[in-house]
């Protein structure tokens, strides 16, 4: 019998990879897309009539109005304003005020004032900068995706091989279509369609694996540890079929008496040490 508390004490608090704190790729990526418009949008620096200046490129490339947005680091192409005289929905991308009012918003917002009088040299490298920041917003699902990336690899070291001996991203309809064993079990008579990270196929078992990583708590968790209880629950009735759970993270501690309960009627629920420990090689 392993020992709870004993297992929860060797969680790890991050598994921050190389890539984890910035995706330069996508920032290289997203900046790239407009990089055309941002160095038209390049002739208002330091312009001496910016309102002007602006003025001209818009009704000469209207296009550039598409990347005014991330200047303010906002994605989204409406963009709502209220102020005391009117409420406002400007479109960037289809135009719906007069040109005046899209002075006021380079104005109010401070855009022209940053544009003229702060020392930017070049909008792309600027919006690059923008990008990087937003980036970080990413990290929470590169938390899940590094998780993933780790499992991954300790599969590939136990010897199983992607497509053939274990698959990602499988669904129960194609687990019973690839080997037909009857999961009704688990998807309600066909009615639910589960989708696990991984599976794998040993001669003897189906090991239909889910993953996850958490650093911080949260209502998801207890959600999360309630709902695996209940499909190790059902899949203990169903021959040739095993329900896996790799998981880890400090944030876990949050959400520590769900996670036991889970841990207590699940035999294979496993951390990063179970893994470093070589539990993946006693599959059978």
């Amino acid at each position: 019998m392993r020992d709870f508390n004993e297992w929860i004490s060797n969680f790890k608090d991050s598994i921050a990879t190389w890539k984890y704190y910035t995706d330069f790729e996508k920032v290289y990526r997203n900046t790239d897309k407009i990089k055309d418009e941002l160095n038209i949008l390049n002739g208002l620096i330091g312009a001496d009539d910016i309102e002007s200046e602006f003025r001209r490129i818009v009704n000469k490339f209207p296009a550039v109005l598409n990347v005014i947005p991330i200047l303010i680091a906002k994605r989204e192409n409406e963009i709502k304003i209220t102020d005391a005289d009117r409420n406002y929905i400007f479109n960037f991308k289809n135009p719906n005020y007069s040109i005046d009012d899209y002075v006021k918003f380079m104005d109010k917002t401070g855009l022209f004032d940053l544009l003229q009088n702060h020392m930017i040299h070049s909008l792309v490298d600027y919006v690059m900068g923008v990008e990087t920041g937003m980036d970080t917003n990413g990290r929470k699902n590169r938390t899940g995706d590094a998780m993933e990336d780790l499992v991954e690899d300790f599969i590939r070291k136990a010897g199983y091989i992607r497509n053939e001996t274990y698959f990602k991203e499988m669904y129960i309809h194609q687990i019973t279509d690839k080997w037909g064993i009857d999961l009704s079990a688990i998807s309600n008579n066909g009615k639910a369609e589960k989708r696990f990270d991984f599976v794998i196929k040993t001669p003897n078992m189906i090991y239909g694996i889910e993953t996850n990583f958490y650093t911080g708590g949260g209502s998801k968790l207890n959600e999360t540890a309630r709902s695996y209880k209940t499909l190790a629950l059902e899949t203990d009735t169903i021959d040739g079929f095993t329900f896996v759970w790799f998981t880890d993270g400090q944030g876990w501690y949050s959400a520590k008496h769900n996670l036991e309960e889970t841990f207590d009627v699940m035999e294979n629920i496993y951390n990063i040490n179970d893994m470093e420990n070589g539990v993946i090689d006693s599959f059978e």
